[in-house]
């Protein structure tokens, strides 16, 4: 202890920086062309030659259900930009310091043992500082880096501004204690959504408006046969892993949150399709899931975009217009023509006589849900109408915005023009335009009409399978077996219904019959408060005879007279 040299070396303190790395630039993701899947290619085709046998509602269903004139133009975007990360640690300050520290006493001085308790635990002390404040640094770093996340994501302009009284109704439902497990008022609920979303608050909203539908449901919807947790489907391999990459760069190309190649939304944004490619095997990954996932993502976190996008999909219903064969989407596009047909019926000549179908247009609208095309702020009311209403939504918006742009659809007279005003110039909605479409979805009601296309369709289906004597042997047994294998495909649909009805029927006979019970317990209640009520008015009546009879009265204020 008389010399620096007989320090132990494990209170010899070395504070080094850490090494700045750059990350290895990733390779560049080939960019591919097109939205639509070549699922749909059957919807996308070309339309079928007017019969004259045929009546109105058949040429409508033959126009959805026979392949359409592929006229699609498919926008090819590069994405440029490459992702980086810098890591920033704490400067080197070599030959700096305290001087106790870094001083070196000359040869032959010696130093007492309490000098030297006093210079190790000044060491200490300044090590456990620097390591608590290099913690807090971390700490701040991370919150701004989640700051700046966020200012990000939600970098787009809103269509419908949240006054500060909606604010405060949405902040005290959010508020509520308990709230997954109140049900609140659906009209108040309505009404809120009317009025607008704070940008802040929507992914929570979100949350919040699912587990209202949840609780709103009698009988939970069918899960998904994979029911391992998000974290450990991350860990699994997919087979769907290339065609997921392949999008990633086309997914949202200009916001500034995906625009890094590889970078954190465009990982993030991986994730999630990677997962529920592993958790929905029949579907997999399907492109315009990408667009989904993405606006989910930038209103919440990671795991909870999957939530929300496995609820989208198994509670709220979209899973079927994805499946590989594509069966709902044409019934789909059936229901939006023949809304077209009673609502607008001179727009719907017009499109019929250039031979437009609406897997022309519509198909991006339902597949992605207005996002490929239209500005944010718009499918983010688009949203918050569908965490509230469910799939009839898509239906409402469509028929709006096509009923609202009439008049300028109706001056064009080409196919080429009309497709191509309907992608390119209906999409750039002014601020206005979008807050009236908005308006107008809340007010429109379609379920009952969109229940009954779907029988339509099916009865149409039905009536058209009389196969005409011109196909041979072999084309009349390849339209007989895919017409088995629509017809499977809606026994099992229909199963599952019939299945849900059951357990729904099940679930009400229980409950009248607990209610049942309990009104024979309050039955019993009651007459047994009868018979004590009459009881207490005989013991009553016994103690004013007795009262009489000692010839005792009593007064109005209690006091007993003779």
């Amino acid at each position: 202890l008389h010399s620096s040299s007989s320090v132990p070396n494990f209170l010899k303190f070395q504070f080094l920086a850490p090494v700045q790395e750059n990350d290895c630039p990733e390779p560049k993701i080939s960019d591919v062309a097109g939205l639509s899947t070549s699922r749909a290619a059957g919807v996308l085709e070309e339309s079928p030659l007017r019969s004259h046998r045929h009546s109105w509602r058949q040429q409508i269903f033959l126009r959805v259900a026979t392949p359409q004139k592929a006229t699609d133009s498919n926008e090819r975007l590069d994405s440029c930009l490459d992702g980086g990360r810098m890591c920033v640690g704490p400067a080197v300050a070599s030959g700096s310091g305290d001087s106790s520290m870094t001083a070196v006493p000359e040869e032959g001085t010696k130093r007492s043992k309490e000098e030297l308790r006093e210079l190790w635990r000044k060491a200490i002390l300044q090590q456990i500082l620097l390591q608590r404040m290099e913690r807090e640094n971390q700490k701040l770093q991370a919150s701004e880096s989640d700051l700046q996340n966020r200012r990000l994501k939600l970098d787009y302009e809103e269509i419908t501004p949240c006054l500060k009284e909606v604010t405060l109704v949405w902040e005290k439902m959010l508020g509520t204690p308990g709230r997954s497990k109140v049900k609140f008022d659906l009209d108040t609920i309505h009404a809120a959504v009317a009025q607008g979303v704070p940008r802040q608050h929507r992914g929570e909203i979100w949350k919040f408006l699912s587990e209202q539908y949840l609780l709103r449901q009698t009988v939970p919807s069918r899960p998904p046969s994979n029911s391992s947790p998000y974290k450990e489907l991350l860990k699994q391999l997919t087979s769907q892993q290339h065609a997921i990459l392949i999008d990633l760069g086309r997914t949202f190309p200009t916001h500034p949150y995906f625009q890094a190649q590889l970078g954190a939304g465009q990982l993030s944004l991986y994730n999630i399709l990677k997962a529920y490619s592993l958790l929905d095997p029949e579907v997999g990954y399907c492109q315009g899931l990408s667009f989904i996932a993405g606006v989910l993502l930038l209103h919440m976190g990671e795991e909870d975009a999957f939530n929300m996008l496995k609820f989208l999909m198994f509670d709220a219903g979209l899973r079927k217009q994805y499946r590989p064969d594509m069966i709902i989407l044409q019934i789909q596009m059936y229901q939006l023509s023949r809304l077209l047909h009673d609502y607008h019926r001179d727009l719907h000549s017009h499109l019929e006589q250039q031979e437009i179908g609406p897997s022309l247009y519509a198909t991006p609208w339902f597949l992605t849900l207005f996002a490929s095309h239209f500005p944010l702020g718009f499918v983010a009311r688009v949203f918050d109408m569908l965490f509230l209403q469910g799939s009839e939504v898509i239906f409402k918006v469509a028929l709006s915005l096509l009923g609202s742009h009439k008049p300028l659809i109706l001056q064009h007279d080409s196919l080429e023009s009309i497709v191509d005003f309907i992608k390119t110039t209906l999409p750039n909605l002014g601020l206005v335009q979008m807050e009236k479409t908005i308006n107008q979805v809340c007010e429109m009601d379609v379920s009952k009409q969109l229940q009954a296309y779907e029988v339509e369709y099916h009865v149409l289906q039905d009536e058209l399978l009389d196969t005409p004597p011109t196909l041979n042997q072999q084309q009349r047994a390849a339209q007989l077996e895919r017409t088995n294998q629509s017809l499977r495909q809606q026994n099992l649909d229909l199963l599952e219904e019939l299945q849900v009805s059951q357990a729904r029927v099940c679930s009400l006979e229980s409950r009248v019959e607990a209610l049942a019970q309990s009104e024979g317990r309050l039955k019993e209640q009651v007459s047994a408060l009868e018979e004590e009520k009459l009881q207490l008015l005989g013991t009553i009546t016994q103690l004013k005879d007795l009262l009489t009879s000692l010839g005792l009265n009593r007064s109005l204020d209690g006091q007993t007279v003779p």
